[in-house]
């Protein structure tokens, strides 16, 4: 049997997804409580979105419903168990998964480095251009303006001194 999910949500008190689907066949709409246990302010939101998402008592139900947003509800939760409120913790999330782009990632850790390449990852697959797209044109050719003058670096101008 298939469910579609259409909403999927968080309660804090006590804490648990829940999950709004319809089933294939049928045209009633069906809550599905499931219940958030041993996860504190100190446990990690990716680990514990792909235990519920796996666990085979809620894994059918879960199909249609994304890790990234079972991440962010995860995320929320944690933030609430941290004191946050709701505004300050998806803002947070929201700075998490957003890249600056004048940030240094040769300073970053491994595992920092890692998350932010998969963010960048995708956002590339997202605005990938395929073959399949209405918009997709082949072979593009772009002539970029002369106009401006073209600054010259130190490092390219040949010296007179020879190495």
């Amino acid at each position: 049997m298939t469910y579609v999910a259409k909403k999927c949500g968080i309660c804090f008190q006590p804490p648990s997804i829940i999950l709004i689907y319809k089933e294939d066949n049928k045209d009633k709409t069906r809550q599905r409580i499931m219940p958030v246990r041993n996860f504190s302010k100190f446990s990690d939101c990716s680990l514990a979105a792909e235990q519920l998402k796996n666990n085979p008592r809620h894994k059918a139900y879960l199909e249609g419903v994304s890790l990234h947003q079972l991440k962010k509800l995860y995320s929320l939760l944690k933030g609430h168990l941290g004191g946050e409120s709701l505004a300050e913790s998806l803002e947070k999330f929201r700075q998490e998964e957003t890249i600056d782009p004048e940030e240094d990632m040769n300073k970053l850790d491994d595992k920092e480095l890692a998350k932010r390449k998969s963010i960048m990852d995708e956002l590339f697959e997202k605005n990938r251009k395929k073959k399949d797209d209405p918009d997709f044109i082949y072979d593009i050719e772009v002539e970029f303006p002369q106009d401006e003058h073209l600054e010259s670096c130190g490092w390219d101008v040949e010296s007179d001194e020879e190495i």
